[in-house]
């Protein structure tokens, strides 16, 4: 068995109309002795963004001098990308040697008969385990879809950072933004002392605030992110910006909790310098090419359209997009901000992800093998890749990006 097969096997076995056993999970923390965390934990949650809070966050604190342990969800180029340490993903022996005490504890608990294992559970947990190996001072783990309902609940959070929360995952999470919030901001506990978030909308704001009263009893008022004295060539461009703030003021209050001096400007300005997002408004040259390729996860048409503005302002032009968003996503949104562009549709080979929704005739939808290094150096000089972050992987492993690292420590 692969090291990867451990986390998905109980998934990949499940029988239909299973859930995910959060109970199971937290037996399994509790064998590989995970609970309490032992230090300080902030944890992310929201419909988009995630990956960019939780990454800032963790630079913030690296900043300050600590050692950060950091999980994040799904992987980038593959799922040693989850698992971090002060940015640098696990090795491959580590991860692997991480796979064989994650088996030998889930063959220590009592047979399956609630629901299985999640793989974005066991790689949370996992990480939890590499960071305590690697005396990890503080964790920053990002949920998965959820959050009370997610393995990051396990670990009482000291601060909570919430990016935008919108209908991601509508009929799954709630059957409106308002009761998905309700869902991701359930993550908060008597223990939580402060909630960080990015603008939301009246109806998520005023849930998100109800949630967070009721789960820290008046504790941890909901703190809006509206601007941040950090320079803005710190932070990324377009929408990414304001996660990235809201990640970096989650890591300045925890720092304010547990009365541990904040990194100065020069020390923050050395570790924020060298962050990198491959994925979200990354640009990448083909290898053997012309081409040059910006990548971005976006997933509606906001997304879309704040792309393509970023490829316009360096290239002038754009030649090609490439898009996957499946039926669960903004797939009117994208066509709107896409206008009359030539585009490219991929399909993933995911059961669990649907590609029903009719598309313009003038697009082109093939399926994502076919997507190969040729085939996009013959989509042009100029060409934007954009949607789920499942696809952005693949697009990443085309141009061979390093994703091996997202900042770097003095």
């Amino acid at each position: 068995m692969t090291a990867d097969e451990v986390f998905y096997r109980e998934w990949q076995a499940r029988n239909p109309g299973e859930t995910r056993s959060l109970a199971r999970a937290r037996a399994l923390a509790e064998e590989l002795g995970l609970l309490p965390a032992g230090v300080p934990v902030v944890v992310v949650v929201g419909s988009k963004g995630k990956g960019t809070a939780a990454t800032y966050a963790s630079a913030f604190l690296a900043a300050a001098g600590l050692r950060v342990g950091t999980v994040t969800s799904p992987g980038l180029r593959g799922d040693r990308d989850r698992i971090r340490v002060n940015g640098q993903a696990v090795g491959e022996a580590e991860f692997a040697s991480l796979a064989e005490r994650l088996d030998r504890a889930i063959g220590a608990l009592p047979p399956q008969t609630d629901g299985y294992l999640a793989p974005t559970g066991l790689f949370t947990l996992s990480g939890v385990v590499h960071a305590r190996e690697c005396g990890a001072d503080v964790l920053v783990l990002e949920a998965g879809m959820g959050g009370r309902g997610d393995e990051v609940s396990l670990f009482a959070p000291r601060v909570v950072a919430v990016t935008p929360i919108f209908g991601e995952h509508l009929g799954v999470l709630g059957d409106t933004p308002a009761a998905i919030a309700i869902e991701k901001a359930g993550v908060v506990d008597a223990l939580t002392r402060r909630v960080v978030s990015a603008p939301q909308t009246p109806p998520v704001a005023a849930a998100l605030e109800r949630t967070v009263e009721a789960g820290t009893g008046g504790r941890a008022p909901v703190e809006y992110v509206e601007t941040t004295d950090i320079p803005p060539e710190h932070l990324p461009s377009g929408l990414g910006r304001r996660n990235a703030e809201a990640g970096c003021i989650a890591a300045l209050r925890l720092l304010e909790t547990e009365g541990l001096t904040p990194p100065d400007a020069q020390q923050l300005k050395a570790v924020l310098s060298t962050v990198v997002l491959p994925g979200r408004l990354s640009w990448h040259r083909l290898p053997g090419t012309d081409t040059e390729v910006l990548a971005d996860c976006a997933i509606n048409g906001g997304g879309v359209a704040t792309a393509l503005e970023t490829a316009r302002e360096r290239w002038g032009d754009v030649d090609h997009v490439v898009l996957c968003l499946p039926d669960h996503k903004d797939v009117d949104g994208a066509v709107a901000a896409l206008g009359g562009l030539p585009v490219t549709f991929v399909r993933l080979p995911y059961e669990r992800l649907r590609f029903t929704r009719p598309l313009p005739a003038h697009w082109n939808v093939i399926d994502a093998a076919d997507l190969t290094p040729g085939h996009l150096a013959g989509l042009g000089r100029h060409v934007v890749a954009l949607g789920t972050v499942y696809f952005i992987g693949r697009v990443l492993d085309l141009v061979d990006a390093d994703t091996g690292h997202l900042f770097t420590t003095p």
